[in-house]
This record gives structure tokens, sequence and C-alpha cells, in this order.
């Protein structure tokens, strides 16, 4: 008998979007209102291609939407990931389905705590399964592709939509609706599951990691509390003093431009920093990066290199678990 040389991809899914059940073959907007989902057995059920590239094994680790997925799950979902790869060596990658609003923010956390070099790839979907031209099998197809390509391994957590690669700390939801939603910006993707089946990849992150963090989250319960206050044009102090004024151990304020925020916000700031809390600068912008400049410095404050707002506040978190001093945190911006 000849040797089945497919490798071993545990699929495992969240919910979301690609796992709604819509009321109609039009429905695009309103499919999540009655919270009905396929289980992730039916959706690999309507992609029995995924068996040509991988010997599936499948799992349900939650089936809800994204927008209620938050660190409570990431905690148990990166613990998982790690027990599979511990005790489960035949295990070549994962691929987990997801929603799309929070699809960046799981993938950059787990790019933070999972402690292998085997693949982890997220997909999802912007069309539910049960819409016309719904992206949800290609995905599920492409993602498990690139869960069991050799050329994934060591490339952190990855995620695939749309045909293409993208490194977890770089992409960004960019659209509400549209099917080219997620995007690196100005640093492009890493490559394409591609139309005549190969994954290829053109570029590899420099950025450390999954094994090669100093992040340990097994042992931990709960994730320290980080808040995200936005500055605009005219902001006081009130929503950054509300902030300071919680249990938080840190803050990530999402700037304008470059970071900066106007005089009053700012004192609330600094005064959040005299309480304790670590305080860090991201911007609202879509590309660029947020630079530690001589004021940020004098100030006390971390910045966030370029991380989004939503991705510094994961970063300050891990961080906070490791140490509360702004420079090493800095650091930490710099090298993840």
């Amino acid at each position: 008998m000849a040797s089945d040389n497919r490798p071993v991809v545990k699929v495992i899914g969240t919910g979301g979007s690609i796992s709604y059940v819509g009321d109609h073959r039009l429905d695009y907007v309103d499919y999540n209102y009655a919270n009905k989902h396929f289980t992730i057995d039916e959706l690999l059920d309507r992609v029995p291609e995924v068996h040509e590239y991988a010997r599936i094994e499948s799992e349900q680790f939650a089936n809800v939407g994204s927008t209620d997925l938050g660190p409570d799950h990431w905690l148990p979902l990166g613990r998982r990931i790690n027990q599979v790869f511990r005790e489960e060596p035949g295990v070549a990658g994962i691929a987990i389905t997801h929603g799309t609003a929070t699809l960046e923010e799981t993938a950059y956390y787990l790019n933070l705590v999972v402690k292998s070099d085997k693949p982890v790839v997220v997909t999802g979907a912007m069309r539910p399964p049960t819409a016309m031209s719904t992206d949800t099998d290609l995905n599920i197809l492409n993602c498990v592709q690139v869960a069991g390509a050799a050329e994934a391994r060591n490339m952190g957590v990855l995620s695939v939509l749309n045909n293409e690669i993208q490194a977890a700390r770089e992409v960004n939801k960019t659209s509400t609706y549209r099917l080219e939603t997620f995007s690196a910006h100005d640093l492009g993707c890493l490559g394409y599951a591609d139309s005549n089946h190969q994954v290829v990849f053109y570029r590899a992150p420099v950025r450390k990691h999954t094994h090669q963090t100093e992040f340990d989250v097994d042992g931990l319960d709960v994730l320290p509390r980080v808040d995200i206050v936005y500055s605009y044009a005219g902001a006081d102090d009130l929503l950054v003093n509300a902030a300071a004024s919680s249990e938080a151990k840190g803050m990530v304020v999402a700037g304008l431009g470059s970071g900066g925020s106007p005089a009053p916000f700012t004192r609330g700031m600094l005064r959040a920093r005299d309480q304790g809390k670590v305080v860090m600068i991201a911007s609202q912008a879509a590309t660029g990066r947020v630079i530690a400049n001589r004021r940020f410095r004098e100030q006390g404050f971390v910045a966030s290199d370029g991380l989004s707002p939503r991705k510094a506040r994961i970063l300050l978190m891990l961080a906070l678990t490791v140490t509360d001093d702004p420079a090493r945190i800095q650091q930490m911006a710099y090298d993840y």
C-alpha cells in the first residue's frame, strides 16, 4: 500500500461570518441576526477538496461571532494550540476559522504566544457560506493548504483570505464588506495561495514571533487589562482620566498623525503615567510608524512603532505579564 504523504492539519473552528447561516442567498448584512452557525465539520463537508492536500482533524473551540471573541478566549486558544504541538507531533500545522472583525487581533496574540515554528493560519469570510458568491469555501481550502505547507514553517502566525498570505503582525481589515479587505498596507502580503493550487512565498517576516518571543501565558488565568483611548481635535482629558481611574495596568492612546494629542489630553496621559500606568502611543493613521521622539521619551511614554492601536494593546497586555518598565516595553515594540 502506498504511503500517505499528506500532512496532518488540525482545523479549529471559532465561529464568525464564515460559519453563519443566513436567511437566503442575498443575505450579506443580517445573517448574524438569528445567531445560527454551521459547525466546523459542516463547513469542512462543503469543501471535500481539502482532503487532497491534508489529512484533516477537526475541533470546535467556539462558535460565536468574532465581536464576542477576546482575551478570555485567547488564553485557552493559545494554550490549546501549544498543547497540540507539544502532545501531537504528527500535526504539521493548524488552520483556524474565525470572524473577520477581530481576526487580526487573535492572529497577532497567537503570533506572540504560540511556542512552535509550525504554521498557524487564520482565515475568515466576508460573505457567509449561505450567500451567493461566498468566499467561505476557497478561504478554508487555502487556509488548510498553507497550514500544511512546509514553506509556511517559521513564518509566524499567518492569515489567508482572498488568496493572499499575510503576516499576523502586519495585516489589517480595511473594508467593511469587500472581499479584498485584508491588507498589510504599505508592507504588502507575504505570498499567495494561488489559482494553480500552489503556496508561494516572496518574503518572510523579520520581527520576532511565536517560539522566538519571551511571553509564556500557559499559567495565566487572566491578562492584564489595557484600554484604548482615542484622541481627536479638541479632546480634553475626560476619557483619558476615566481610563486611568480603572484597574487597568496600561493604556494605549490612538493618537493623531504621528501620535500627538491636544495639550489637555496629553496632561491626562501624564497623570496616568504618574499613577503607574504604562502609556503606549499608537496612531490612527493607516500606515507609518510612531517613533519614540524626544518629547515621548522625556514624558515616559512608549511608542508603538508600526503597530495599530488594537495590536499595540495586545503587545502591552503581554508585556505587562513580564515587566512594567517602559524602556523594556519600548524594546519589545521594536522586537515584536
